[in-house]
């Protein structure tokens, strides 16, 4: 069930993203079309539900693509290749080559390339100017920028310059964007970042989205917890290709990219249990992940028992609705005057701005904020 009947359609959003043609970002372009032409149905995207309506997130119809990459296969191109790999459905990307195409033209290169030779500054000025251009040209009412890009390792303490992802967020609060950051990466968690997007009044969410095996263990773990069962050890392996498996062979990515799915049993369970996550890159897999988790607990009395999860899907498809969905929201809160993290957000998230591990607890949240996305309306009817 759709809310477009509530939906703000008077105005149109900007949605730029870092990563812009990965197969995140062309499934997420991909999906906005085909879902405002009728073609398929809002599958996935929560914002879609009922509970949402009347919270004044922008149109689906009025979201305006654009972005930085540092590959260069155009998006119509990057679509069919996915209906070849059985991510996008047969005839879409000719039926929306247009919507694809007006994207793609709005894409700019991005950096650092080997050897480029610019400064930290020098790139963020050049990125941030890209997307002020970009909302001047399109005449979009606000931006929000998304990293969707590839997991990068996590920067060593004394390392002089800033990491790709946090230019690119620099890049974003420097052009008055609110941010998401759905990587691990560390993007906007400096703390000199993070201040400059308090002071500039800017919301920001992240990060490392939440599609599938920490789904699974933010849905499990306070079920033992809840039940009084002992997890003794929670080991888990992941096998995917694609890009994010060639990313993730980088140890320092997987490092990374691991630190979110322990910090979900963490926080629930009060500790660490034994185990560990192992991430192996099979590139016959393409776009799609098997997630495999082994769970030892004691029950009564001391019995020994085992829980054995197997999690097969496509990453690109389970992550592209929650991309939309955080785009709307997060537009949205930058519209109602909202500012600073928003821990309301960590649903969509392994490592969120705070809040519980758990995702009923967490979609609880996420219903308050709908409710106070609501009230900002209301105020604003009441002066």
């Amino acid at each position: 069930m759709t809310t477009s009947g509530t939906e703000s359609t008077a105005v149109r959003t900007g949605v730029w993203f870092v990563g812009a043609r990965g197969s995140v970002a062309t499934t997420a372009v991909a999906g906005c079309a085909a879902v405002t032409a009728g073609l398929h149905p809002a599958t996935g995207m929560v914002t879609e539900t009922p509970p949402f309506a009347g919270t004044g997130l922008p149109a689906l119809s009025s979201l305006v693509f654009g972005g930085h990459d540092t590959a260069s296969c155009p998006l119509p191109k990057r679509a069919e290749e996915l209906t070849a790999a059985g991510v996008l459905p047969h005839g879409l990307p000719a039926a929306i080559r247009a919507e694809l195409t007006a994207a793609d033209q709005e894409i700019r290169a991005g950096g650092p390339q080997p050897g480029d030779t610019r400064s930290d500054e020098e790139l963020i000025a050049a990125f941030a100017a890209d997307i002020v251009d970009f909302a001047r040209r399109t005449g979009v009412a606000r931006t929000v920028v998304v990293n969707v890009s590839s997991t990068e390792p996590t920067p060593a303490p004394d390392d002089p310059r800033l990491p790709a992802s946090s230019l690119y967020a620099a890049a974003a609060v420097r052009a008055g964007c609110s941010y998401v950051n759905f990587t691990p990466s560390t993007g906007l968690r400096t703390p000199a970042l993070t201040a400059a997007a308090e002071a500039g009044g800017l919301p920001h969410a992240g990060r490392d989205g939440k599609t599938g095996q920490t789904l699974l263990r933010s849905v499990l773990a306070p079920m033992f917890v809840q039940r009084a069962l002992t997890v003794r050890a929670w080991s888990g392996t992941n096998l995917l290709g694609g890009g994010d498996g060639a990313a993730l062979a980088d140890p320092g990515a997987a490092a990374a990219k691991n630190a979110g799915k322990e910090r979900v049993l963490a926080d629930t369970l009060g500790e660490a249990p034994e185990g560990e996550v192992h991430i192996d890159d099979v590139p016959a897999l393409g776009d799609w992940k098997t997630a495999w988790d082994h769970i030892a607990f004691d029950g009564f009395l001391g019995s020994r028992m085992i829980l054995q999860t197997i999690w097969q899907g496509c990453d690109s498809a389970l992550a592209a609705p929650l991309v939309l969905d955080l785009a709307r929201l997060v537009s949205r809160a930058h519209e109602a005057g909202l500012s600073g993290p928003l821990p309301e957000l960590g649903f969509y998230f392994k490592d969120p701005d705070g809040g519980s591990s758990a995702l009923a607890e967490q979609y609880e949240a996420l219903l308050g904020f709908a409710d106070r996305l609501r009230g900002t309306d209301r105020l604003r009817e009441a002066r």
